[in-house]
């Protein structure tokens, strides 16, 4: 993926209250749940850093995420970036609704371009990675509390 490119968006909504989809995104408990089982830790404040694998086939993924803005209960933006790899994005999940439903908007946008011969970065990966993540295992896991 390049910057050139627009940015991938997924909107989601939840038959679950704001608060219930904010803790699925920022709280490591959940996220291990649906998202990256393997996060070694996340705290939705500006400055965190967290660091860890994902195995893809016969590649392994170096994951560095750095939190760098926080609008609590309503949005947070990380970087991320891969070890061994050019290339950064920003990734902003934004949170909305009430008590009894909530909407989400993911973006993740390109900072620095991804090399262009991995298949694992290729816009199509990316756009079918975020609506696998928001529409299919987010979604499953907070229907299923």
């Amino acid at each position: 993926m390049n910057s050139r490119e627009d940015p991938i968006v997924v909107e989601q909504d939840f038959d679950r209250s704001a608060p219930d989809v904010w803790n699925a995104i920022t709280d490591i408990k959940e996220m291990r749940n649906w998202y990256f089982e393997d996060i070694p830790d996340f705290k939705a404040e500006p400055g965190f850093c967290s660091r860890f694998s994902v195995e893809a086939g016969d590649r392994t993924f170096v994951h560095i995420w750095h939190v760098t803005e926080v609008i609590p209960q309503r949005e947070v933006i990380y970087s991320w970036k891969y070890e061994g790899f050019p290339g950064e994005s920003s990734l902003s999940f934004e949170v909305s609704g009430d008590e009894h439903s909530a909407h989400l908007l993911v973006t993740a946008a390109i900072i620095k371009p991804f090399p262009d011969n991995i298949p694992e970065f290729k816009r199509q990966a990316g756009v079918e990675g975020w609506t696998y993540f928001i529409k299919d295992r987010l979604k499953n896991y907070l229907d299923a509390r």
